[in-house]
């Protein structure tokens, strides 16, 4: 691993749309970030695992949409992994905190429809 700077204009994985690209990444940021919450919002007390998952994907999300208004280049990444010249894409913690709170959350749902549907079948 070694600390790279690098400038995202695009979204993950250097995804670009042109000149569009900080405007229309930044409304896809705001409408997840409503998402989110709402998700959020609907949790119950007894779901610490969903909202540990919803929480890391906001904080995330809500941290690379601050440093794309904030930084006209892009958002800011910094983390460079791989071995020799066979390198990752660069990216940063906000990066990290979404994927994590994505995968978390597809787990946690998935169990959630799991019990769902023995709940369903032993009725």
């Amino acid at each position: 691993m070694r600390l790279t700077l690098a400038y995202n204009p695009g979204a993950a994985f250097s995804m670009s749309l042109g000149a569009a690209s900080r405007i229309v990444f930044g409304l896809f940021a705001l409408v997840a970030l409503v998402i989110l919450w709402r998700l959020y919002r609907g949790a119950t007390a007894d779901e610490r695992l969903k909202v540990l998952a919803l929480g890391l994907a906001w904080g995330g999300a809500a941290g690379n949409l601050i440093d794309r208004i904030r930084s006209k280049p892009g958002v800011v990444d910094f983390i460079d992994i791989g071995v020799r010249n066979i390198r990752f894409w660069t990216f940063n913690v906000a990066d990290s905190a979404v994927t994590v709170g994505a995968v978390l959350l597809g787990w946690v749902l998935l169990q959630e429809d799991r019990r769902q549907q023995q709940q369903r079948a032993s009725e």
